[in-house]
């Protein structure tokens, strides 16, 4: 159960930014599997703060930004930079059983895009939609994360 207040739309985001992150590797050469980790980690990291800032600094004027909302706004922004931690778990552990680095980004990709639509799909329900609706959203977000997949084939070859 989500706690009060808590929306999914980071955790959606954060996900479809991480299969960017790997469809944006090359596919002949791809990054070692610690890398790939270490890029999609520290670019849901970068985005976390961008957005913690973007929230802070386009909130209510409030005299400056005090500790609480500081710590409110990254607790409300974390899924962004959560959502990169599956795909960078998926490339580490396909690695260690011995997977070439391109089947490592490749299931890198293919859990993002199933947080991307596990995500939608929880949110969808969690707003109270029904199940029709709860998988139009999250048919809708598999497109989205298909599109990915097919620029990274397209552009690869």
């Amino acid at each position: 159960m989500r706690a009060p207040g808590q929306d999914y739309a980071g955790a959606v985001y954060g996900s479809l930014l991480a299969a960017s992150v790997v469809a944006g590797t090359n596919l002949r050469t791809p990054p070692r599997a610690i890398v790939l980790a270490a890029l999609l980690t520290g670019t849901g990291l970068v985005f976390w703060l961008a957005h913690v800032y973007s929230r802070l600094a386009g909130g209510p004027a409030t005299g400056g930004a005090r500790w609480p909302a500081v710590r409110a706004a990254a607790g409300h922004e974390w899924p962004v930079a959560g959502a990169a931690l599956p795909p960078a778990a998926a490339a580490l552990a396909a690695k260690l059983i011995g997977t070439s680095n391109a089947t490592a980004a490749w299931l890198a990709l293919l859990v993002a895009v199933a947080g991307q639509v596990g995500w939608a799909a929880i949110a969808s329900r969690e707003a109270g939609r029904a199940w029709p609706a709860v998988a139009a959203s999250a048919a809708g977000n598999l497109v989205l994360g298909l599109a990915i997949v097919a620029l990274k084939v397209w552009l690869a070859h």
